[in-house]
């Protein structure tokens, strides 16, 4: 009898749902709205109609089902408990314990961070090492940690929270989690077009970026790629800062790799050029050989990392 897997990635407006085969292979996405109203109190109720709806669909059996992994946006301890997913209007509960119980079928849940750096090291560029750090620049940074293959979430599931690294106690502007001088604050896209706009305002240069109306941290790295001084300038700046904060996580982790994945890895090969030049001067000289690679399964690895979730209960 042909067996399944379930990955669901549960993001603030949409949530994806991959139907895994026994040996992994992707054999199905759905796509559902994600109803955060009434404190998100319909989410696992779809999640459960749209898996059984697929499951009518291929002809499968609740028998064939091995279990359904779940990537969440907050804290997850180990046991599936959620600690408040503030974007899906959770408080505290076990999402876990609560999908097996509308279901009838197992339930593992993991951070979406976390599960999308186990989904690259299961089919995406991660793959071949057992120990790596995830990094997804995308309007925030995100982190997950992967360790001797296996999903390390911390005391309270904040393991690889790498955007809130305080990198400038100076700074005066406030981060989206209430402190000052995070690394989200410089490394985000949203913190590259904020540097690039105060160069702007503060260098007579000339350069493209003047005369768009609005640009996104791609278009920086594209100009910098074309050889714009100031979005080169920007983008060296950024690498620094990178490179620094890759560095000092490497001294306590000693990982494989670090994987960079989210929107902005879109830029390529230019954002690990730019940052490696500070992380080797500023590495432990015992973890300068760690490698970097760019994260390839894009918005897929979320699902590819929670059918992983449940395939290693098997293995």
């Amino acid at each position: 009898m042909e067996q399944f897997v379930y990955g669901v990635d549960v993001g603030g407006t949409g949530t994806k749902i991959g139907l895994f085969n026994g040996k992994g292979f992707l054999k199905d996405t759905v796509v559902i709205e994600t109803r955060t109203e009434n404190k998100g109190v319909y989410i696992l109720q779809d999640i459960k109609a749209a898996i059984f709806e697929n499951m009518q669909k291929h002809g499968i059996t609740p028998q064939q089902v091995k279990g359904i992994g779940v990537g969440v946006p907050g804290p997850v301890l180990g046991d599936g408990t959620v600690l408040k997913c503030v974007n899906l209007g959770w408080d505290v509960f076990n999402v876990a314990k609560q999908l097996q119980l509308i279901t009838g079928l197992k339930v593992k849940a993991g951070n979406d961070a976390n599960v999308a750096a186990l989904g690259e090291i299961y089919r995406g560029g991660g793959q071949g090492f057992n120990n790596i750090v995830m990094v997804t620049l995308g309007t925030g940074v995100g982190g997950g940690v992967i360790i001797n293959g296996k999903i390390f979430e911390g005391v309270t599931g904040a393991a690889g929270e790498i955007g809130h690294i305080t990198v400038n106690p100076e700074e005066n502007d406030l981060c989206s989690c209430g402190r000052r001088g995070c690394f989200e604050q410089y490394a985000s896209a949203t913190g590259v077009v904020k540097q690039m706009k105060k160069y702007l305002l503060t260098h007579p240069c000339e350069s493209p970026l003047r005369n768009m109306p609005k640009y996104t941290a791609k278009e920086i790295y594209d100009e910098a790629k074309k050889g714009d001084e100031a979005a080169l300038n920007v983008v060296k700046n950024t690498g620094e800062i990178m490179g620094q904060t890759f560095a000092k996580i490497a001294c306590v982790l000693n990982p494989d790799a670090f994987v960079i994945g989210g929107g902005m890895a879109k830029a390529g090969q230019i954002i690990i050029d730019s940052l490696l030049p500070s992380f080797r001067t500023n590495v432990f000289h015992a973890a300068k050989s760690t490698e970097f690679k760019l994260a390839t399964l894009g918005n897929l690895a979320g699902i590819y990392g929670c059918a992983k979730m449940i395939f290693d209960d098997y293995e």
